[in-house]
């Protein structure tokens, strides 16, 4: 797929329904001592966001278009990323054909990530 046609800068607010693109570092090695191996590059299309019950950590499923670079991922299948890590090096989409859907998409992730940082406070406030 042409990477200049991810042209959209979406870091911090991708939906469901995007296609993005975004950079990981690839780490290899043990827990202990960990090696950077180098970066893989991703584009993905986003089949599903959750926010943790416990720590409200926004987490993505994906599913692999395209993954080049240091270990690569396979085509089609479906992965899971926390989103600090799809954000951490910015994060590019493709354009939606219509803009309402997306901005639909959007306001319904953010009213939900309202509740789950709501309940978080509430949570950290009966201790």
């Amino acid at each position: 797929m042409d990477k200049s046609k991810f042209t959209i800068d979406c870091t911090g607010d991708v939906v469901v329904g995007d296609t993005i693109l975004f950079i990981e570092t690839v780490w290899g090695g043990s827990y202990r001592t960990p090696t950077n191996q180098g970066e893989r590059i991703i584009i993905a299309e986003v089949v599903k966001d959750s926010y943790g019950e416990k720590k409200q950590q926004h987490t993505f499923s994906l599913k692999i278009i395209d993954s080049i670079g240091v270990c690569p991922l396979l085509k089609g299948i479906i992965t899971r990323r926390k989103g600090r890590n799809v954000y951490r090096n910015g994060t590019n989409r493709l354009p939606w054909d219509c803009r309402k859907a997306r901005t639909l998409a959007l306001n319904e992730k953010h009213s939900r990530g309202n509740v789950a940082r709501e309940a978080r406070d509430i949570r950290r406030n009966e201790c």
